[in-house]
């Protein structure tokens, strides 16, 4: 592929942005997408365990950046973007611990393999950033896309 992350989380929030927009022409729209990048490799959104439990060992004991494009189209077709970083370092994670997480089912569909709103906010020992960008959606930048947006 070959895309960095940054123009990725941008291209996935336009692209997401595009699809809907068509379909309701002349209305406020809002699309997103978080990406959860340790080093420049772009972690899945995990749908099955290895992918979690590879994610989760990719992360242990590491700093990883999140990054959330937020895109908006404004009733006159006009679209702002906004992309945001985030900077989250787990602790070192055991064993029994990723076990425990696995068990619990969060990590199923979740960008890297965890939420931080839930269980995985224990395994975080530094956060740099808009926490509610980690959450999925980059609540101030957010408003301030809407607030430009509004006729």
């Amino acid at each position: 592929m070959g895309e960095l992350p940054r123009a990725y989380a941008l291209r996935m929030a336009l692209a997401k942005l595009a699809i809907v927009k068509e379909r309701h022409a002349g209305a406020l729209v809002l699309a997103a997408d978080s990406v959860v990048v340790c080093g420049r490799r772009i972690l899945p959104k995990t749908e099955v365990e290895a992918e979690a439990r590879d994610c989760l060992a990719r992360l242990s004991g590491r700093r990883h950046r999140v990054l959330g494009g937020v895109a908006v189209a404004g009733p006159d077709g006009r679209v702002r973007t906004r992309l945001v970083e985030t900077i989250v370092r787990f602790k070192r994670l055991e064993a029994a611990e990723i076990d425990s997480y696995l068990a619990s089912g969060e990590w199923q569909g979740k960008a890297g393999g965890y939420a931080i709103q839930g269980r995985a906010a224990a395994f975080v020992a530094f956060l740099s950033g808009s926490y509610s960008n980690v959450v999925g959606l980059p609540l101030f930048e957010t408003v301030a896309l809407l607030d430009a947006s509004a006729p």
